[in-house]
């Protein structure tokens, strides 16, 4: 009996959902503006003054020279290696 219920109430449940149909709204395409001919040329602007030249640029003279540094004392052949500290492997 539980069985012809179960059955009974998946039918109905699948009955009712086929009979369920959404309702389709068929909206009206816009217009699209189609442009016209071209109107006829506008008259010509009239023509303004030339402005001013601007000034010139400052021409500044050439930096000073610094002085040169002395120079330095020979080496005594001893040559020195740096070595550096291990670190550990990173993970």
């Amino acid at each position: 009996m539980n069985t012809k219920l179960l059955m009974t109430a998946l039918l109905a449940t699948l009955t009712l959902a086929a009979c369920d149909k959404p309702t389709v709204v068929n909206v009206p395409a816009t217009p699209v503006a189609v442009p016209g001919p071209a109107g006829p040329q506008g008259e010509t602007g009239s023509q303004g003054e030339t402005g001013s030249t601007g000034a010139t640029g400052y021409q500044g003279s050439e930096g000073v020279q610094g002085e040169t540094g002395a120079t330095g004392e020979t080496g005594d052949g001893t040559t020195v290696i740096v070595v550096p500290t291990e670190t550990a492997p990173v993970n």
